[in-house]
């Protein structure tokens, strides 16, 4: 991946946790917004990496590779695209809806979302592990009969929430945890949440582009504005959560 242009490539120390990153303007344009190699995943690091608009990337059997592209996928959370399927899957409430429930049940769960591999490899797991424990990261869970059907998860800097990564077990059970996500965060003065990359699916849903330029500028008042506390998250707004559907204690 870095025969393109390799000297543009940054080598992080795995040592030094409080190293830099180049600036994001040096991402590769082949692959889109490769920016650099190595270092680690530790909490300094990756909140560094965020307040920057850079994000980790990899499979478990590369080095660790951080991205900055041009565009950026973002979701407005008041742009939300709500289809009429979806609709209907919103009125049955046969689901009950949770913050910050079952972080790591969510985490395991999309890195099973592929039968061919995935990204989501041990060291990332445990470092957004440790980054929910320290109050940094957060999950939406959706549940039907005590089984989990849906969730997602992401990274909270200031009043942006950066979406990490989502699943489905059931039919709309990510789209349930999306809806009721941006409709928490608008209720919180979080307007604004980052895609990444992008899919089909989140297009569908309202995702959009921006040139990272503006994108940076965006992140820049979000991550500087107002934060919520650390710490666990739950609804103050109204979401369904008969407890007849909640997983059961072990």
């Amino acid at each position: 991946m870095t025969a393109h242009n390799p000297l543009r490539l940054q080598w992080l120390d795995p040592r030094n946790p409080r190293e830099p990153f180049p600036p994001v303007e040096n991402a590769l344009r082949d692959p889109n917004g490769l920016l650099a190699i190595g270092g680690d995943l530790s909490v300094h690091r990756l909140l560094r990496a965020y307040a920057q608009g850079v994000f980790p990337w990899f499979n478990p059997d590369e080095p660790i590779l951080w991205w900055a592209p041009d565009p950026r996928a973002v979701l407005y959370c008041d742009r939300l695209h709500v289809s009429r399927s979806l609709r209907r899957s919103l009125r049955r409430v046969d689901y009950a809806v949770s913050l910050d429930r079952a972080f790591d049940q969510v985490i395991t769960a999309c890195s099973e979302r592929r039968a061919g591999g995935t990204w989501l490899g041990g060291a990332m797991q445990l470092a957004y592990l440790e980054l929910f424990r320290r109050g940094h990261a957060h999950s939406v869970e959706v549940w039907r009969d005590g089984r989990l059907i849906g969730g997602l998860y992401g990274v909270v800097l200031g009043r942006m929430f950066f979406g990490e990564s989502m699943f489905s077990r059931a039919t709309d059970g990510s789209k349930i945890a999306l809806y009721y996500l941006c409709r928490q965060l608008l209720a919180w003065g979080m307007p604004l949440l980052d895609c990444q990359v992008g899919s089909s699916h989140l297009q569908r849903m309202g995702a959009e582009f921006l040139p990272r330029e503006r994108f940076q500028q965006q992140l820049q008042q979000a991550a500087t504005g107002p934060a919520r506390p650390l710490g666990s998250w739950r609804f103050d707004i109204a979401v369904p959560d008969d407890p007849r559907h909640w997983q059961p204690a072990h």
